[in-house]
Order: C-alpha cells, then structure tokens, then sequence
C-alpha cells in the first residue's frame, strides 16, 4: 500500500529505538531549586572567568569601535543560531546607547544583504566555535571593502580569530546543562562581553540620560526623562488662584469650579504667597463649628461682612516647582510630602518672586504614565 503522506517516512523506515519520547521524571522542590541553582552559579562563573582573563584585546576593541562609529560608520553585529540571538540583542543595545549598529544575518548576508555593510563600518562576529560556515563565508567581503572584523568566539585557534584584526575570548570551561551541549554559559558571556564593550563607549562619550531618554521616547523611560512640567501643566484659566484678600466663599467657589482641590493665593502681579486647600477648609470649620460661608450667606450683607478673608484660613508658602524642570520631579515632590498639587512658577517673570505660570495635579502626572 502506498504511503498516504509522501513527504512522511513509512514506519518500517523509522530505525526501532531513535525516536522514544524523553523519559520525564518528577523532581522534588529541593531538587529543582538545585538544579536552577546550579545553572545560575555555572553562569555567573564563566562571567567571573572571563573578567579575569580580559586582556589588552578588549581596549583595542573599544579604540576600534569608538574611531569608527565617531564618523560615518556603524557597529555591524552578526552571528548565527543561538549566537544569533546575542548578535541581534547586541546591535539593539548599541543602538540605544548611542552607538549606530545593526544586525546582520549571516544566511541573509549571502544572498544579498552584505551589501548594506560599506568601507568605515565594523564587524562583530560571534561564534563559539569560530568555525559557523556562514560567518567565514562571509569574510572575504570584509577584507575586500576594508572593513574590520572583531571576533567574539570560544576558540582562539579558529578560522575565525585567524582572520579577524581582533579576537575576544569568550570561552568557557563547559555549558551550564548537565551534558554541556546547549549553549547556556556560552552566549551568556558572548552577551555580557557585547553589552561591555557598548557601556564602554557609551562611557567614552559620556553619554547622558537626557540622551538616553532620546533613543527611548516611547518608553517609561524617555517620559521620565523627557517630559517637563510645563509639557503637562495647567494654564490660563484652569489654575485655580485667588487674591489674599477675597472672602473665602469666593476661595471656595474658585476650588469647586476648577477642580483641583485647591486654591493658590497670589497678590496683583501673580506673585506666589500661599496656598488654600480642602484640609485648610476642614480646619477652619472644626474651630468655628456652626459658621457658614456658603452662597446664601455671602447675599446677606451682615453675614457677609463677618466672613473670613482668605489669607486668615490659608497655608502661608506653597510647594512649587518650575515649568522647565522635569515631570518626574514633580512626580517625586507629590511623593516626599504626600501632596496632590504643585505650583508652577517662573522667577524670571517677577522681580518681587515667583510668579505663577500654572498648576500640575497628580492626576495629570498619571495621565502621561510616570505613576
């Protein structure tokens, strides 16, 4: 009978014993806690073992790559499989701390895609082996157009540190599996030497948050870093303000309406001189139980007279900040002093103080995701 999947073997093809299932075994707590143990401690000691034998090999590799990328050229990352995988993180790392990189694939490189590497670029190659065909295949383009090629690989005696201008040893004594096969401690000191080498120039530029922030606009980061305060504030007619000398019903009528749960006070020229909120209210109320200050009672001119003027309830100073300041200050001054709104303020547009340009609420710090 005829086999009803062509592209499938028959099972008298199939040799008797090469294809059981893996046996699986239920292990205790202790047992997995020490393999997963095991496989922290292998790692971390091949990282310890490679940080002792750095040697002169790795400043010339930031030299190298500091010279190129300060002109036109780019860091290009490659490698295949699971060093692959630490090629394409570590071009992404590059990237985003101001080093122009990319990830080239070695497969895809063959058939084309070399030609985006030019003359003024570099080349990272990684390879535990240092004998991936894909990346020696790829090596001669590099010599013809001059562009150098420094190997992160687990065997300086390989085809490739024999024809890279400079060799990283990432070797390691064994992989973290208990048959020393899968590539575990290997790529994990592949990865941690990349990320090295990109703080070290990230370091040699002195390479700042803000510009950090500028590769991750998108980010928690980049708002934290990015956003201002005067991006986000309160102005015009949304901050809540009123003269020292108003009657409180009006202090009142002011809260309510622009619904910040307070008030600034500031004199004629918007100079900053105190704040009324919600518990300054509060307080006021329990020491004069029985007073009222509501809109019926500011009708009655009698009344009205005995009503307290603002500045007799008001907190004297207010917490501010400047509008040019960042976002996540802010955020931190809610914080430290268990706070919900903050005066925004210009002191270069007063002589006599800080004058108030506008109002920032938690709420508006929430909004744009720093909370």
């Amino acid at each position: 009978m005829a086999n009803p999947h062509p592209f499938s073997p028959q099972e008298s093809e199939i040799p008797v014993g090469e294809c059981k299932p893996p046996a699986f075994t239920e292990l205790g707590l202790e047992t997995t806690l020490t393999s997963i143990r095991g496989v922290l401690q292998a790692e971390a000691d091949a990282l310890l073992a490679g940080a002792e034998r750095l040697g002169v090999e790795a400043a010339d590799a930031v030299n190298l790559l500091l010279s190129k990328s300060r002109g036109a050229g780019r860091v290009v990352v490659t490698g295949l499989g699971k060093a692959g995988c630490v090629a394409r993180k570590a071009a992404a790392t590059f990237c985003s701390t101001g080093t122009p990189a990319l990830f080239l694939h070695p497969s895809e490189a063959l058939h084309g895609d070399i030609g985006s590497v030019t003359e003024g670029d570099v080349l990272i190659a990684i390879s535990n082996s240092g004998e991936t065909d894909e990346v020696l295949a790829m090596l001669p383009y590099m010599a013809r157009r001059n562009v150098p090629v420094i190997a992160i690989t687990g065997n300086r005696n390989s085809s490739l540190a024999s024809r890279s201008a400079i060799v990283i040893d990432a070797g390691v004594e064994s992989e973290a599996d208990p048959i020393s096969l899968a590539p575990t401690s290997s790529t994990t000191l592949s990865m941690a030497m990349c990320d090295a080498l990109a703080i070290a120039l990230m370091t040699h530029r002195g390479f700042t948050r803000e510009q950090f922030a500028i590769y991750h606009p998108g980010g928690s980061i980049g708002r934290k870093l990015l956003l201002k305060v005067s991006d986000l504030m309160r102005t015009g007619d949304r901050v809540p303000f009123v003269s020292a000398d108003e009657k409180l019903q009006v202090a009142i009528s002011t809260i309510t309406e622009k619904k910040m749960g307070a008030a600034f006070v500031v004199n004629s020229d918007r100079v900053l001189s105190g704040i009324l909120t919600d518990g300054d209210l509060r307080r006021w109320y329990q020491k004069h139980p029985g007073k009222s200050v509501g809109a019926a009672e500011a009708e009655n001119p009698a009344i009205a007279e005995e009503m307290p003027l603002v500045k007799n309830v008001m907190t004297v100073g207010a917490k501010q900040i400047e509008s040019d300041a960042l976002a996540a200050e802010a955020l931190r001054m809610m914080e430290d002093h268990q706070i919900t709104i903050l005066a925004v303020v210009d002191p270069e547009k007063s002589a006599c103080g800080n004058s108030l340009v506008g109002a920032i609420h938690l709420h508006d710090l929430i909004r744009a995701g720093l909370s």
